[in-house]
């Protein structure tokens, strides 16, 4: 049984949809004009309105609007006898659930109302399933009761819904990627494909050849047609991952794809509309990128329409009991045990600092369930640094704070200097491997050596290690 109000400035309809539907076991009720039905709605909320277009003083247009402000999920049928595309286009832009021509038949409307309380229902129970979900300290295998990342949740469920451009943020291993498909999978475009990139792992040229796709003939190897991840992901979700990685070149093509909303493949003359929705995520500071020239203002804002940051793992640490519960029953169920975790085991975990977040606690359970012969996870079972760690504890060899204190910004670049200029020596300025020993990617790496001026050293250290490989041989 649901809860039905009929508006309409004739009598008899009412009173023809009261019986009908009073008849069908609904609860209904009726009014004569919109102004009256915005009173009985205020007093008592319907679960479904019927709605004449054409009435005085308010009509159903308006009266719709002014429903959708305080009962955006009632569902809403709108009826007319002088329907006009403009009208309908109108209503369905405001949100009514179905527009029925009059004269109509009555089953017919049984049947939509029917279908119109269906999807009614099943979304009343999805929003219970999440509230239940977010309740319990998880969405859409995103674990965390604590208040930071309930706002993440929520944001998810705000932002699903709508096709804006979404930014994840956040330190390497904080989960974005779970957060793009979760937006994704609480969206209309769920049964559509999940396109995820990661822009840092290609060169420029196929990065642009993966996006855009490229038309036979276009390079050597190009035997064939072939899609990008914008067309391949149409009606669907791509998700650029490290954005803050790509190339002046590229962030100038993806700019003019993202607003023209279409794509040129590689080789090709005409463009192709698409329907995707964006989301990207980067552990970088795109702001500061964009201060110091590293990342295209226009394109920042054009990709950070609605951000959301994720805390790192050390700034919720409430959410470690369950996310060691989580991984230990994941790994256990691979290998058909059972284990749990000591006390002082959970009290290192809780401790950590956690740099590598809930990445490197999930790799770091997974190693205790493999390592573990009892059936309780005990500290000898977990990484050295994690049961050594003391956060109060600082290494004196490699930290010296002298009484008259330090410039603390300029201390750091000169580390930063010192460290790049090591890893270079080391490597023979060698990038790639300098970039690897830095646990950078070679574009990072290009960019800080950029900052310091010091990226036409590479050349000298290669020429100098080509030149110690030559005497020694």
């Amino acid at each position: 049984m649901a809860n039905l109000l009929i508006v309409d400035d004739e009598q008899g309809m009412r009173q023809l949809l009261s019986l009908v539907f009073g008849r069908a076991g609904h609860e209904v009720r009726a009014a004569e004009s919109g102004a009256k039905a915005l009173e009985m709605l205020r007093g008592e909320p319907a679960d479904l309105i019927i709605s004449d277009v054409k009435m005085p003083d308010m009509n159903g247009i308006e009266l719709l609007r002014a429903v959708r402000e305080f009962l955006p999920e009632a569902a809403v049928l709108m009826m007319t006898a002088f329907a006009t595309v403009e009208t309908a286009r109108e209503a369905f832009k405001l949100g009514a659930d179905d527009f029925i021509q009059k004269p109509f038949d009555v089953d017919e409307l049984k049947l939509i109302v029917e279908k119109a309380l269906e999807r009614l229902r099943l979304l009343q129970e999805n929003r219970a399933f999440k509230r239940a979900q977010r309740e319990r300290g998880r969405l859409d295998q995103i674990i965390g009761r604590s208040a930071r990342m309930q706002a993440v949740y929520q944001m998810i469920e705000t932002v699903a819904g709508v096709q804006s451009t979404v930014l994840i943020t956040g330190e390497s291993g904080t989960g974005k990627e779970m957060v793009a498909r979760a937006v994704h999978n609480l969206s209309p475009r769920s049964d559509k494909p999940f396109m995820p990139i990661n822009c840092g792992a290609f060169t420029e040229t196929l990065l642009e050849s993966e996006l855009f796709g490229y038309v036979r003939g276009s390079f050597t190897g190009a035997t064939a047609n072939r899609k990008g991840l914008f067309e391949a992901a149409d009606k669907g979700t791509i998700f650029l991952d490290e954005v803050g990685e790509m190339s002046p070149t590229m962030q100038v093509k993806l700019l003019r794809v993202l607003q023209e909303r279409k794509v040129r493949p590689v080789g090709a003359h005409e463009e192709s509309a698409f329907d995707t929705r964006v989301i990207a995520a980067t552990n970088r500071d795109l702001a500061a990128m964009v201060k110091q020239g590293g990342f295209r203002e226009d394109l920042f804002y054009r990709i950070s329409v609605i951000p959301i940051e994720l805390p790192p793992l050390r700034e919720r640490r409430e959410d470690i009991p369950d996310l060691v519960e989580h991984f230990t029953q994941k790994f256990c169920a691979q290998t058909g045990r059972s284990l749990h975790v000591s006390e002082r085991t959970m009290e290192h975990l809780e401790r950590y600092s956690w740099p590598g977040n809930v990445r490197e606690l999930e790799h770091t359970i997974e190693r205790a369930v493999a390592l573990e012969r009892a059936d309780t996870i005990q500290p000898e079972a977990l990484p050295q640094q994690v049961t050594n760690y003391n956060p109060t504890r600082v290494d004196p060899s490699v930290f010296d704070l002298p009484d008259e204190g330090i410039n603390l910004v300029a201390h750091l670049e000169h580390l930063e200097k010192t460290y790049l200029l090591e890893a270079l020596r080391r490597t023979g300025g060698n990038q790639t491997r300098a970039a690897e020993i830095l646990h950078l990617s070679v574009r990072s790496l290009r960019h800080l050596l950029d900052k310091h001026g010091i990226r036409s050293l590479t050349a000298q250290l290669r020429s100098d290690a080509a030149g110690r490989g030559a005497s020694e041989g």
